[in-house]
């Protein structure tokens, strides 16, 4: 089991040529809530495909700003995956996603990609702290910050089915 705290940005992004990013992983993520843990953690389970092999993981979260959590991670089996769907929070939809990890200037930039637009997409960048500067790509056009704007969470974003409008 993996137990980190991550402090983590997220940005509204045009879509980018990807094409032109220095793509080290592209992933396919389908994620899917489950009803809320005991102490009041946001749970999930992913199936993410990179290269055509698929692995399963588990996750809580318990958040403590808008940009900090803790977050308890751990791959878990097809078996283990299949059980755990019977938790899936019925008002949600799965999330289905495509993220492509790039590298700029020692950063390491996820972008995530939604089958509902190929106009928009979603930045994250973890940080060291929460004061870090952030050295964005120069062929990436920041819309703006939505750390702290609930609907941008994966989970309105699968409610929506869209992005919200600006």
């Amino acid at each position: 089991m993996s137990k980190s705290y991550e402090i983590e940005r997220k940005f509204l992004v045009e879509f980018p040529d990807v094409s032109t990013l220095d793509v080290k992983r592209r992933i396919g993520i389908i994620q899917t809530y489950l009803k809320s843990g005991q102490n009041g953690s946001q749970r999930r389970v992913r199936s993410v495909d990179e290269n055509g092999s698929v692995k399963y993981t588990y996750t809580e979260k318990i958040f403590h700003t808008h940009v900090t959590r803790e977050e308890n991670e751990f791959e878990i089996s097809a078996e283990e995956y299949r059980t755990l769907l019977g938790q899936e929070l019925r008002d949600c939809p799965p999330v289905k996603k495509v993220r492509y990890c790039f590298d700029y200037h020692d950063q390491l930039f996820e972008l995530d990609t939604y089958p509902f637009s190929d106009k928009l997409a979603i930045m994250e960048l973890e940080l060291r702290s929460p004061e870090q500067k952030i050295d964005f790509p120069d062929n990436v056009k920041v819309i703006m910050e939505v750390s702290d704007d609930i609907r941008y969470s994966n989970s309105a974003l699968a409610k929506a089915g869209a992005f919200p409008e600006q």
